[in-house]
């Protein structure tokens, strides 16, 4: 779908975008270049992510930056303030996933996730901070997940990330507003992305009310508002877009049709 998206709206900001070579952060890129910034690709793709760059055109660059590396970190700012002279915006996207029960869960397991997820994350607004201070202010947008608001079977590592990011999102909105650092975590559902294919997950066990995933495109909006002015006086906040399913409680229909079966017997 084509938004109408004002090319000024974020006119003269620049934004650093982790694992946007495909997904989610692709969509990112795109939308947010659409909207008048340049852009930084950061990613371990770099075939999928020089060729988002081209796409783009002049208003956006790609980086290597493995996320659990603080020297890709400092080299992906560096190439945001040399090419574009200032740094903005922040979009912690890059993420895996993983699922497995608990006693097939070896430590590796859940060291690789957290360190991704988590760890990656928080060694990036470290990396960004001087950058972001320097711009007068900027926003943070961290990429969570609704399994950063409840509970998951299997997927124990991935909520552990989620639910984290959550919290350091607040941690850090409540430390960096002095220095006009907005920061505010996304909680999408299900998105048809191939990570989330990667896992096995389906819309159809997702129990969502619109009856479908949502579109890369469609969480890249907004992310867009909390990257511009618009949300000047957004923080410490998380929004979740997920087409309905943590409004929706599978258990109580499932009560309902027994509750019938029961009275129709």
């Amino acid at each position: 779908m084509n938004y109408a998206t004002p090319a000024d709206r974020l006119a003269g900001k620049v934004a650093l975008i982790t694992g946007a070579a495909r997904g989610q952060g692709s969509a990112h890129g795109r939308v947010l270049a659409a909207a008048g910034a340049r852009v930084v690709l950061g990613d371990i793709l770099d075939e999928d992510g020089q060729a988002l760059a081209a796409e783009i055109g002049d208003a956006a660059i790609y980086v290597r930056l493995d996320v659990t590396s603080p020297s890709d970190w400092a080299a992906a700012v560096a190439a945001a303030t040399d090419r574009f002279g200032r740094l903005d915006v922040l979009v912690n996207n890059a993420g895996i996933g993983f699922s497995a029960r608990v006693e097939d869960t070896t430590l590796a397991d859940w060291r690789r996730v957290l360190d991704v997820n988590l760890t990656g994350p928080w060694i990036g607004i470290q990396a960004a901070l001087p950058a972001l201070r320097q711009s007068g202010g900027g926003s943070i947008v961290n990429i969570s997940s609704v399994d950063g608001l409840m509970g998951m079977a299997t997927l124990h590592p991935y909520v552990a990330s989620k639910f984290g990011l959550r919290g350091i999102t607040k941690s850090l909105a409540a430390e960096l507003g002095q220095h006009g650092i907005r920061v505010n975590s996304v909680h999408p559902g299900y998105v048809d992305t191939p990570m989330v294919r990667g896992i096995g997950m389906l819309p159809e066990h997702m129990f969502i009310p619109l009856g479908r995933g949502a579109r890369p495109d469609e969480i890249s909006q907004l992310v867009l508002y909390l990257a511009s002015d618009e949300a000047g006086f957004v923080t410490g906040a998380e929004f979740v877009i997920d087409g309905g399913q943590t409004a929706h409680l599978p258990l109580t229909e499932a009560f309902a049709n027994r509750a019938q079966a029961d009275k129709a017997a």
